[in-house]
């Protein structure tokens, strides 16, 4: 009996400096994400703030897989949605538009915040953006009015701007075709933020516009029958599907794989 207990003992304490080792990886990569200095630009945005962390290369495999679709031929202008509020979506949108924008060839990025009735991107960033989407869609601002940009220099934004009563009339109308034409042959890649489907109509009309759509679903959060009324709602609206992005997922990865980290 004594033997068995010293194994029992033994691999309990083993399992203990596991734990241990796991938790305070986990803690290094919280402190990783904190905000920097001064900065007023929100934490969540890992890819800004820290390029080499353990989540910043999550989002830079999502990169790869984007740029690989069609063969290395990727859509150029792609809509971001979800089924639900709350999935992640912003964040997405912004940490994969600072990914691409950070590539060796340094392609011109724009992120259009589309969400017209509480678009955050502005907010995500830390700045005081009041002139937006909708202004230039109504024609009381210009491109060049609503453009706005942080400290990467290829890297350009829309906020949603003033609160329209028809954002999905002025989704719709000619003006934001015009936008799109013109942002195409501007930049490299466009990214397009918009509300989730399952709520109103925007992310379906604007997804019937460009050349994909890129849906977000949070992990252990979203149902099967949502995701899949999301994603009729997509195809009734002639929207391409290019790809889900699970969110919220937690794994431990083998130990030996830190040594290298």
């Amino acid at each position: 009996m004594g033997k068995i207990t010293s194994a029992l003992k033994k691999a309990a304490d083993e399992r203990f400096q596991r734990i241990d080792k796991i938790n305070r990886i986990k803690e290094q990569d919280r402190l990783i994400i904190k905000k920097m200095g001064s900065s007023s630009i929100d934490p969540r945005l890992i890819t800004y703030f820290d390029p080499k962390a353990l989540i910043t290369e999550q989002y830079k495999i999502l990169r790869t897989n984007f740029l690989s679709i069609n063969k290395g031929r990727p859509p150029k202008i792609v809509v971001v949605t979800s089924a639900l509020h709350s999935e992640g979506k912003t964040i997405t949108a912004l940490n994969l538009a600072i990914a691409l924008a950070q590539t060796t060839n340094k392609p011109r990025i724009l992120l259009i915040d589309a969400d017209l009735r509480r678009g955050r991107i502005a907010k995500y960033l830390g700045v005081d953006q009041n002139s937006g989407l909708s202004d230039l869609l109504s024609a009381r601002a210009s491109l060049d009015q609503v453009l706005f940009s942080i400290d990467l220099e290829n890297l350009s934004f829309i906020a949603p701007g003033s609160p329209p009563e028809n954002p999905s009339e002025l989704l719709s109308s000619e003006n934001m075709k015009t936008l799109l034409n013109e942002v195409k042959h501007q930049f490299d890649f466009v990214l397009i933020d918009t509300p989730p489907i399952i709520a109103v109509t925007d992310s379906g009309v604007l997804g019937s516009m460009v050349d994909g759509v890129l849906m977000v679903v949070q992990a252990g959060r979203t149902q099967r029958g949502i995701i899949n009324r999301a994603t009729e709602l997509l195809e009734q609206a002639h929207a391409k599907l290019i790809g889900h992005v699970l969110t919220n997922i937690e794994y431990h990865l083998p130990e030996y794989i830190y040594r290298y980290l």
